[in-house]
C-alpha cells in the first residue's frame, strides 16, 4: 500500500530534487535530504526505515513531541467547526480564548495581542507598532532602532535590519533600516570575567544612550539567549541592568521571545526568568507545539491606546490572510493545556540537570570551549582548526559544518551546527536514556574531529 498522500511508486526524493527550493540551503553543495514520513515523541522516521532523534525540535518549534495526540485531536475537532475566517471584522472562540490565556501569562501590563503567522512577522509587527506609536503621539524624530550584535530576528525587511550583524543578509545590505548595534555581554559556564564584560558592555551602551536616545523608537533583544548566532547567553543581571537604562531613556523595549518563549529557558518566558517586563513581546515557533504556523505580538494598553481614534490614519494597517487561524489557535490552546497536564516545566528542569551533567563530560575534550546551558538549551563551541576546505570552517553552512551535520545524522541524531557551535534543544518529551545516548554520540563525533572526520 502507498504511504498516506502518495501514489504507488511515487519517487518523492526525485520530485524534491526537481521542484523544491529549501530554506537556508546551498543547493549546489547540500546533501540529499532524508524523506521523513512520520514522527512520534522526539523521533522522526524516514522512508528508508531510519529512526532519527530530533535534538533541535525541528527548528525549535516542536515542544511536546511530534504528532502529539492531544494537539492532533484539538486540530481535528476544530477543523470540523471552522477552519478559517478573515480576522478583520470577525472573531472566533479559539482566538479570543488564546489571547486571554496569553495575556494571563504575560508580565507587567502586556494585554493586547496582535496575531500573525511566524516569528519574522511577529518582529516586523513589533517594529511597525513602535515606529507608528511615536508618530501617533507626534514624536516624528524617533527614526532609529537599537539592536544587539549577534541578534537574529527573522528574514523580513525590518527583521533583517535589526539582525544585520549576524552576517546572514549580505545581499540586502542596501535595503536595511537605520539601526545602531549595541554590545551583547555573552557568557558561559565557568566564565570568570562575566561581571567585568557586562560592566564594559553597559558603559558602551551608556555612551550610545547619552548621544542618541531621543532618536530611537525602540530597542529589540533576544532575552537571555541569542539563538541563530550560536546560542549566546547572557546573565539575567545584565538584562535587568540594560532594561533599567532603557526605561530611564524613554525607549520602548521589545523582547523577541520567538525562540525563548514557551519554556525553553526553564521558565515559561525568558522575561519571567530575568524578572523584567518589556513593552512589547514577540512570540511564535513553539506556540502551537509545532503543528501550525502562528505568532503573536503583545503590547500594553498604553501603546494600544495610541492607535485608537476617529481617523483610520492612526489605526495599525497591518494584517495577514491567515491571522488568528482557528486551527492554529486550537493547537496553541491544546499546547498550553499540556504544560499543566504533563508538568512540562518540571520536565525541562530535569533536562537541564542532565544537560549540565553531560556538558561536564564534553568540557573535558580538548577541542570543546564555552559550554553553556539554560533550560532545555545546551551548546558549546568547537575548536576545529582549519576547516579542511581552505576556509576557517566557522561560517554557517560551510562544508565543514555540513560534514559535521552528516556525521551526527549517520548516528541517527538531528543536530544542525551553527557554524562552529553545536547545540541541542530537544522536545520536552525526550526520554532521559535517549538524551544520554545522544550525548554519547556527540562526544564520539567531537572526539574524531582532529583525526579521521575531516
Amino acid at each position: 500500500m502507498p504511504r498516506l498522500g502518495m501514489a504507488e511508486n511515487e519517487d518523492i526524493p526525485a520530485l524534491d530534487l526537481r521542484y523544491v527550493w529549501h530554506p537556508f540551503t546551498q543547493a549546489g553543495t547540500a546533501f540529499p535530504p532524508p524523506e521523513v514520513v512520520s514522527g512520534e515523541g522526539a523521533w522522526l522516521h524516514t522512508a528508508e526505515g531510519r529512526d532519527i532523534l530530533d535534538l533541535i525540535s525541528s527548528w525549535w518549534v516542536t515542544l511536546h513531541g511530534h504528532a502529539h495526540p492531544t494537539i492532533a485531536k484539538a486540530v481535528a475537532e476544530q477543523a470540523q467547526q471552522i477552519e478559517q475566517v478573515m480576522f478583520a471584522g470577525f472573531t472566533h472562540a479559539p482566538a479570543a480564548r488564546l489571547a486571554s490565556r496569553l495575556a494571563a501569562l504575560m508580565p507587567g501590563e502586556l494585554r493586547r495581542v496582535f496575531f500573525s503567522d511566524n516569528g519574522s512577522t511577529a518582529v516586523e509587527v513589533a517594529l511597525k507598532i513602535a515606529w507608528q506609536y511615536w508618530r501617533n503621539k507626534g514624536e516624528t524624530g524617533r527614526r532609529r532602532f537599537f539592536a544587539f550584535s549577534g541578534g537574529y530576528h527573522g528574514d523580513t525587511l525590518g527583521a533583517m535590519s535589526v539582525g544585520a550583524s549576524t552576517g546572514f543578509y549580505a545581499p540586502f545590505d542596501e535595503m536595511v533600516l537605520p539601526v545602531t548595534f549595541l554590545p551583547f555581554a555573552a557568557t558561559w559556564s565557568g566564565d570568570n570575567e562575566a561581571q567585568e564584560n557586562e560592566a564594559e558592555a553597559l558603559a558602551k551602551i551608556d555612551a550610545v544612550l547619552d548621544a542618541s536616545h531621543a532618536e530611537v523608537a525602540a530597542v529589540i533583544i533576544e532575552p537571555l539567549v541569542q539563538g541563530a548566532s550560536g546560542m549566546r547567553m547572557c546573565r539575567p543581571e545584565f538584562l535587568r541592568a540594560l532594561c533599567g537604562r532603557l526605561r530611564e531613556a524613554g525607549i520602548l523595549i521589545i523582547f523577541d521571545e520567538v525562540m525563548t518563549g514557551f519554556g525553553r529557558t526553564g521558565h515559561m518566558f525568558a522575561c519571567d526568568k530575568a524578572r523584567v517586563a518589556p513593552d512589547i513581546i514577540c512570540l511564535a515557533k513553539g506556540m502551537t507545539g509545532g503543528f501550525l504556523p502562528l505568532a503573536a505580538t503583545i503590547c500594553d494598553e498604553e501603546i494600544h491606546g495610541a492607535f485608537i481614534g476617529d481617523d483610520f490614519g492612526t489605526a495599525f494597517a497591518h494584517g495577514h490572510s491567515f491571522t488568528a487561524n482557528p486551527l492554529g489557535c486550537a493547537a496553541a490552546l491544546a499546547s498550553l493545556d499540556l504544560f499543566e497536564s504533563e508538568a512540562t516545566l518540571e520536565r525541562v528542569a530535569a533536562m537541564e540537570d542532565l544537560h549540565r551533567r553531560r556538558m561536564r563530560d564534553l568540557a573535558r575534550l580538548p577541542n570543546v570551549r564555552r559550554t553553556r546551558v539554560m533550560g532545555s538549551i545546551a551548546a558549546f563551541d568547537l575548536d576545529h582548526g582549519n576547516g579542511g576546505d581552505g576556509s576557517d570552517g566557522k561560517a554557517y553552512g560551510s562544508s565543514w559544518s555540513q560534514r559535521l551535520r552528516g556525521e551526527f545524522l549517520s548516528r541517527g541524531l538531528l543536530v544542525r551546527p551553527l557554524g562552529d557551535v553545536v547545540y541541542m534543544m530537544p522536545p520536552y518529551c525526550i526520554g532521559e536514556a535517549d538524551l544520554d545516548s545522544a550525548y554519547d554520540g556527540i562526544i564520539e563525533v567531537v572526539s574524531k574531529l582532529r583525526t579521521d572526520l575531516l
